[in-house]
């Protein structure tokens, strides 16, 4: 089963939300805006929201919706026999998990596309060659895989499912997607480009008030 596409609605609203920032104010203090559709319910606001889920990690732990409550996180999507960008985005999303790991409010959850191999034992091996012992902050995940393409496509709004046209069999993007305490999505950034995940880096304090 394939779910709809929303990517490029993350984009516009992005590009719109900066178009909209006061040219005098520096990129530092720009508030980060609230991707996704939104709609109004009287007076107030609702902004899309990531679904509840539940996976298992690494370590065979459950995480879940309840995990990343009133936490800072950085979600993506890989598999772990990609043939093409999956081994730089790990590269890169290393570089965020060593400036953020002794941060007890921020995670990374990484969702295998591919959870048929890529079982709990096979995370974890993969999670060790990549030097992380626990998962303390970096989550590798893996479940139903209906319900992983899913969340995938409806709730982080980014490109997770198989197709044999791909090389390796599966069709993702390389979008890490910044969610902030309350589930908002907060930014998306290219995690095969080191300038994007730069401002990666730069923005996550923005959310963790420090």
């Amino acid at each position: 089963m394939k779910y709809a596409v929303s990517s490029f609605l993350i984009l516009i609203l992005a590009i719109a939300s900066w178009q909209c920032s006061p040219s005098n104010t520096s990129e530092a203090e720009k508030p980060l805006p609230k991707l996704g559709n939104w709609h109004m319910e009287g007076q107030d606001t609702v902004y899309h929201k990531i679904a509840e889920f539940q996976f298992i990690n690494q370590l065979g732990d459950t995480i879940s919706s309840k995990t990343v409550e009133g936490k800072v996180y950085v979600a993506d999507f890989f598999f772990t026999t990609c043939p093409t960008i999956c081994p730089i985005m790990k590269k890169e999303m290393l570089r965020v998990y060593e400036k953020f790991d002794s941060n007890p409010d921020f995670l990374i959850l990484s969702h295998s596309i591919d959870p048929t191999f890529d079982t709990q034992e096979v995370l974890q091996d993969y999670s060790q060659k990549l030097g992380i012992e626990d998962a303390s902050t970096w989550n590798f995940l893996t479940g139903d895989q209906e319900k992983i393409f899913e969340i995938g496509q409806t709730s982080y709004l980014t490109t997770a499912m198989a197709d044999q046209a791909e090389p390796g069999g599966f069709l993702h993007s390389g979008a890490f997607i910044l969610v902030d305490q309350e589930g908002h999505i907060r930014g998306v950034y290219d995690g095969t480009k080191s300038d994007q995940v730069d401002r990666l880096i730069n923005d996550i304090p923005k959310l963790l008030g420090k």
